[in-house]
């Protein structure tokens, strides 16, 4: 895997390209203070609304009607000068909640490569669902998948002497409720899609074997009509979301290599050269 690939693969680079088959979406710079203060130790939310601080809109489910209060995020409980030390961002908060308002209320973050997922625990709804600009600022500054971009961008890839300059970027998309038995990660070496797999491999979803065909028929069809050779690599990994039988939905676009999971697979399967069929399995185990 070359360095290339991977920057083939920022959302930005591919967006444009392929805006049309994936969720409605919003780029923006991020300024070099706000890129170390993700890299700085603890978590100290910036301040937002003209120096007050927000309470987060999470809740523990965001339909209840319960008597639990969202966390205080204000200073209630803290050295009364500890406000006075959290970072300042008035542009960039500007910008999230413009972009928020433009897509609809609810957005996802990521940067250029990965969404923290792995912090969606911090959050009281255990969503990377984000309301306002305190949403964000926790999930990214929490998540060790942002901090691997922000510094290990590369690792693994065998041109580590090739000097590339990456610039930052928040990345918000549209809040969509996705089912997760309908995402699938899709494998394709040398412009030939060679195996797929269930998303989230660790859960069984009964109705996949019954729609095996059908998953089957409309990700290679969405394949050879909508990507094939329009993106720049030959090798490369897709992940879809079947949002109904002949409708996908491009969910993001991965190098071709150690560095994205091969879910139900193993690399040295995906690299051996051997016929894989029978073994792009999309059934839970």
């Amino acid at each position: 895997m070359k360095k290339k690939q991977v920057m083939d693969c920022i959302f930005a680079a591919w967006y444009p390209r392929f805006e049309h088959l994936t969720f409605p979406s919003v780029v923006l710079p991020l300024p070099g203070a706000f890129v170390s203060y993700l890299l700085a130790d603890g978590i100290v939310l910036p301040n937002s609304d003209s120096g007050n601080r927000h309470k987060s809109s999470y809740k523990a489910h965001p339909d209840d009607d319960s008597d639990v209060d969202d966390p205080d995020w204000s200073d209630e409980d803290e050295d009364d000068d500890s406000s006075t030390h959290a970072p300042e961002f008035p542009e960039l908060d500007a910008q999230i909640k413009q972009a928020i308002a433009h897509l609809g209320g609810k957005v996802f973050p990521k940067l250029n490569w990965s969404a923290p997922k792995d912090a969606s625990w911090i959050a009281m709804n255990n969503s990377l669902q984000c309301t306002c600009p305190e949403d964000v600022y926790l999930l990214l500054k929490s998540s060790d998948f942002v901090t691997h971009d922000l510094t290990q961008p590369f690792d693994r890839c065998e041109d580590e002497d090739t000097e590339v300059d990456v610039q930052y970027q928040l990345v918000l998309r549209r809040w969509t409720n996705v089912h997760p038995g309908m995402e699938f990660r899709c494998f394709v070496k040398n412009d030939k899609l060679i195996a797929i797999s269930q998303r989230h491999h660790s859960n069984f979803f009964a109705y996949i074997s019954d729609q095996h065909d059908g998953i089957l028929a409309d990700i290679v069809d969405f394949y050879h009509q909508d990507i094939e050779k329009k993106f720049p690599d030959r090798s490369f990994v897709f992940d879809v979301y079947r949002k109904k039988p002949g409708k996908l939905v491009l969910v993001d676009l991965n190098p071709f290599g150690e560095v994205t999971d091969p879910l139900m697979f193993t690399w040295d399967e995906l690299t051996s050269g051997e016929p894989l069929e029978g073994e792009s399995s999309t059934e839970g185990e």
